[in-house]
């Protein structure tokens, strides 16, 4: 967690949660509020946390609409909802950190404990069997990605357009020369195009190499190796000119790491009692994130649906995250 987002509790709330919490039965919790954000992962997180707050803790889960911007506004502004389960803080970071300094926000487990992770990517299967473990390692092989319209060229997969991420990848094409080394940059027209781009070079046990993130779907059902950039990420220069569609004279620069946290309201803090002791310890790594938005893929699963997948599949995980006899009644609800 970075230094200036672990943040303790206000001394109200750690008083509530350090004096009256034995005091607490789980009847006590209350009304809560939740922000069901309009992304999947969000969305199984927030039924996650439905289904364990309700059933564990004995708390009254009202989920609300949510996302990134709205949600944190609503939050900071009137305290409402009183949680976000997923919340993408970079987008958010300087007002976030000034509502923890003052006292309206307080921030809980890192969500995903891998963080959000952008990238170039190839197969594990390609990654095994060559080594290829940097982009300047994939970009000395051509040959291994062939291109779908020149079989004689590499091809490099990009976002569909009006995504930021087509403007960085055509930038960091740029900047590491590519075009020169061999490679075309493909217009995938469409997050289905690039999907299927993936799908299909798996089905044939092909070489891909393009950008995407995690956790997703996609990732969860196809096994992909994020590449190294040799460089860590500037951020000045990256939010200066590698994002920037006029960027004039792009350099090799590494994706940011996205931030994942839970944030709630300090209202929630300081009334939720020993739930609270939940919402501070249960975070998930991005391959079972991926796993179960696989299956939730697969089966036309809704947030609620998959919420239940996860909870019957992978119970050592949040099991963890709670005490034995919270988990006793969540898992007799099951």
């Amino acid at each position: 967690m970075k230094a200036n987002l672990a943040r303790s509790l206000p001394a109200a709330a750690l008083i509530a949660l350090g004096t009256a919490a034995p005091a607490l039965a789980a009847e006590d919790c209350g009304r809560i509020s939740i922000a069901e954000m309009n992304w999947a992962s969000a969305g199984v997180a927030a039924w996650v946390d439905k289904i364990i707050l309700e059933e564990g803790y004995g708390c009254d889960v009202e989920l609300v609409t949510g996302d990134t911007m709205p949600t944190f506004t609503s939050m900071n502004e009137k305290a409402e909802p009183d949680m976000a389960p997923e919340l993408w803080v970079n987008a958010v970071k300087n007002a976030l950190d000034e509502a923890v300094a003052e006292g309206r926000l307080v921030i809980a487990a890192p969500l995903l404990s891998d963080g959000g992770v952008e990238g170039w990517w190839i197969p594990k299967y390609l990654a095994d069997e060559t080594g290829i473990k940097t982009v300047e390692e994939a970009l000395a092989r051509p040959e291994l990605f062939p291109a779908p319209e020149d079989p004689s060229r590499g091809a490099v997969f990009n976002c569909p357009s009006g995504w930021n991420c087509q403007i960085s990848t055509t930038n960091l094409y740029r900047a590491l020369d590519a075009e020169a080394k061999g490679f075309d940059l493909i217009d995938t027209g469409s997050a289905a195009g690039l999907d299927g781009s993936i799908a299909n070079a798996y089905e044939r046990k092909a070489g891909w190499l393009g950008y995407y993130w995690a956790p997703t779907a996609i990732l969860g059902k196809y096994e992909m190796v994020a590449l190294d950039w040799g460089v860590p990420n500037d951020k000045a220069d990256w939010d200066a000119c590698t994002s920037q569609a006029d960027c004039p004279a792009p350099k090799v620069n590494a994706y940011p790491r996205s931030d994942v946290f839970t944030v709630v309201t300090k209202g929630f803090a300081e009334k939720a009692g020993v739930a609270m002791d939940y919402v501070q310890t249960r975070k998930w790594d991005n391959q079972t994130v991926g796993k179960v938005l696989a299956w939730m893929d697969e089966n036309q699963g809704s947030n609620e649906d998959s919420a239940y997948y996860f909870l019957e599949t992978y119970p050592e995980m949040w099991k963890a995250w709670v005490t034995p006899e919270v988990a006793a009644k969540v898992e007799a609800a099951l």
